[in-house]
């Protein structure tokens, strides 16, 4: 355990350039003690999944019995894969196009390993309780087969969704005090594209063109576009700079920004063009109608940084009181706060409608509003499904998604 512990805080410590004096447990930080006890918690658990995993496919399988330590050899280097990848990737920055197959191999793994231990658990349930009511033997070989099958569909449908690019979702959404000429008023949204070590600059341009054929009043880009630090990925980001609207492109933080450098993402995202939203409000004017749009940092932006403080009240202070008020809010859950400031609109991200099977399951369970369109009192939400991906490139039944909100005069 102490050699693992070792390897976990100079990691760490690589990661924010910091210089270790030494190990003492005293000298490490409260985010250094988060960390170590997050990889501790996920490294626990893909041990007690690969080993659920192992001993159900050595029950089922004659073959994979007589060839344990291969099926224990394969489990191991999957998780191995989960830590090595981020790890060789942070380490070695100048390196990344080198790693981009490590990591691409990480990923999938990851993606594989997720659906295999879903559909054997699946299995396991299905069958217990089918026997019992109707007892019957011999299940085991068409479990792994039906399994392997499922496992195997999920990997091409998800690879393919995710080659075909972002679908574009059209949503009307009607407000009773909505000015004439806003009427038919297009809000663009693209949300998580996740720009890092999968997702570069050539899917950036591919998003760029399909938003820029909308004829867009404004583009929103609601959050977690990155996954990296600047230096690393301003190139990948470069092509954000040729999105096109008639009344601006405007952009807020998610909880990734957080993660790799907020404050100089911030100023590149200016340079790159768009408005910054950090807890404030911009008023737009068409003919003789205004409406407010307003944007908070993400959710759980205060306990990273506490001036950023997610704030959707203070975003609207000042704000007209008679116009319509929209949020750009990376998080759902700020939908509560939201409400409670006036806001007629929310549009989210985050979630990702759940990516792919089986967590598209998981993520209904962990967030009440997950994907699409919702009415919660007087507020509307939307939640985008995420025009990227974030870790296994895998689109199972969630395509990826830009967003045409079209506001409607009720």
């Amino acid at each position: 355990m102490l050699p693992y512990l070792v390897i976990l805080i100079l990691v760490w410590h690589r990661w924010n350039e910091k210089r270790i004096v030494d190990l003492r447990w005293s000298n490490i930080d409260g985010m250094n003690v988060r960390f170590l006890v997050f990889i501790s918690l996920v490294a626990a658990a893909l041990g007690l999944a690969a080993f659920y995993v192992g001993t159900r496919v050595l029950t089922w399988s004659e073959w994979a019995a007589t060839h344990g330590a291969a099926v224990w050899l394969t489990l191991a280097i999957c998780i191995v894969l989960q830590f090595l990848g981020p790890i060789l990737y942070r380490a070695l920055p100048r390196h990344k196009n080198k790693l981009f197959f490590l990591h691409w191999l990480t990923y999938t793994a990851l993606g594989v390993f997720a659906c295999m231990f879903f559909y054997v658990l699946v299995a396991d349930v299905l069958v217990g309780l089918v026997a019992l009511v109707f007892p019957f033997d011999g299940v085991a070989h068409a479990q792994l087969a039906i399994v392997c099958a499922m496992v195997s569909i999920t990997l091409v449908v998800g690879s393919l969704q995710v080659a075909f690019g972002p679908r574009v979702y059209r949503i009307d959404i009607p407000l009773p005090n909505l000015p004439h000429a806003f009427n038919g008023f297009r809000i663009v949204q693209l949300s998580d594209l996740h720009l890092g070590p999968m997702i570069g600059a050539r899917y950036a341009e591919r998003c760029v063109r399909v938003a820029n054929q909308l004829d867009a009043d404004v583009v929103a880009l609601t959050g977690d576009f990155v996954d990296g630090a600047v230096a690393h990925l301003k190139q990948a980001a470069a092509p954000l700079a040729g999105l096109r609207a008639k009344q601006g492109v405007f952009f807020i933080t998610g909880n990734h920004e957080y993660y790799s450098g907020v404050l100089e993402w911030i100023d590149e995202f200016k340079r790159l063009g768009t408005d910054v939203l950090l807890n404030r409000h911009v008023v737009l004017r068409r003919g003789d109608g205004e409406i407010v749009l307003a944007g908070v940092t993400d959710y759980s932006a205060g306990r990273m940084v506490p001036a950023h403080a997610s704030d959707p009240a203070r975003a609207i202070h000042g704000a007209p009181p008679g116009a319509v008020k929209i949020l750009l809010a990376h998080h759902p859950k700020s939908y509560a706060a939201a409400a409670q400031a006036g806001f007629d609109l929310q549009l989210s991200g985050h979630t990702h409608g759940g990516q792919f099977f089986p967590f598209s399951v998981v993520v209904r369970i962990a967030e009440r509003y997950y994907k699409g369109l919702y009415k919660i009192g007087a507020l509307w939400l939307y939640v985008s499904r995420g025009t990227g991906y974030w870790g296994p490139p895998l689109r199972f039944g969630v395509p990826p998604e830009i967003g045409v909100i079209t506001l409607r005069r009720a």
